[in-house]
């Protein structure tokens, strides 16, 4: 067979196995540029520790204005995208999709400071948290958990912003990296620590309260995935100071793991868990 022939054939799959092309590409947000989105963002919440630029506090200034000016340009660019692909069967001028994006993406870049609070929390939380930790700049620079994490706040952010499909090309992004599947509309409290990380799932209508702690293998999943559920809460709620250690499973959206308790390592629960109880396999104490 030629290489004309074969790539004739290939030209043919599109036409025949339609849905898994995208001619259009340049009319869909593009997975790079938001990953190059995402590494200057990092830039902004932890200046200095992940870039090889040279930085010092005379030019701190000159290249945070660089990436505040590419960021705003390029998620200006891609949530315009997005938001036209999502409404692309109904009348929507281009302008208003255009002014919506940059209106977001500035409100991004506003709650930079914000977002570094919660997640100066969430590194505190680490370090306090495992006592492998030397300093927190060992946690900044190496622990997926806290990576995760960072994901998942900018993430959430632009979905509760109304940004459709780029804030899970994020988390998704951070999934492939560090094996921790956070759904970005997932509503998380702060000081939230995830020790080791690999295995991690939290779905999209899981609410976790503040100081809560996660370890490997942990799944905060559905007891159903039937579509008709999507707008549903299909997810549990973990109240606060929280610990759940390895390869525990909570499922459904009615289920709540109640305050100060304990999930020991290789759980199933289906059921609402009372506040300050420790459950582990095969027994349940509750509190007194």
């Amino acid at each position: 067979m030629t290489i004309d022939k074969i790539i004739d054939d290939i030209l043919c799959s599109y036409d025949k196995y339609g849905g898994i092309n995208l001619e259009e590409a340049h009319n869909f947000p593009n997975r790079q540029n938001v990953i190059d989105i995402l590494h200057d963002i990092h830039f902004l919440i932890f200046p200095g520790f992940r870039t090889a630029d040279d930085i010092d506090r005379q030019t701190l200034r000159y290249v945070t204005g660089q990436r505040v000016n590419r960021i705003v340009s390029m998620l200006t660019r891609e949530i315009k995208k997005a938001l036209l692909y999502t409404v692309r069967n109904a009348e929507v001028e281009q302008s208003h999709c255009f002014q919506l994006a940059e209106q977001t993406s500035l409100a991004l870049i506003e709650e930079i400071p914000e977002l570094r609070r919660k997640i100066g929390k969430d590194v505190q939380a680490a370090y306090d948290g495992d006592p492998a930790a030397k300093s927190t700049k060992e946690v900044i620079v190496s622990y997926p958990g806290l990576e995760a994490i960072v994901v998942y706040r900018i993430a959430h952010f632009l979905i509760k912003s109304g940004v459709p499909v780029i804030p899970r090309i994020m988390t998704e992004y951070a999934h492939s990296r560090t094996g921790i599947d956070i759904n970005p509309g997932a509503d998380i409290g702060e000081s939230f620590f995830i020790d080791h990380g690999t295995g991690v799932v939290i779905g999209e209508t899981c609410t976790i309260g503040n100081n809560v702690k996660i370890y490997q293998g942990v799944t905060l999943g559905a007891l159903s995935v039937k579509k008709e559920l999507m707008n549903k809460k299909r997810h549990p709620t973990i109240e606060d100071n929280v610990t759940i250690y390895a390869n525990s499973t909570i499922l459904g959206g009615q289920t709540v793991i109640g305050h100060d308790s304990v999930i020991g390592g290789n759980t199933w629960i289906t059921r609402s868990v009372p506040p300050n109880s420790t459950l582990t396999q095969g027994k349940r104490q509750d509190p007194t």
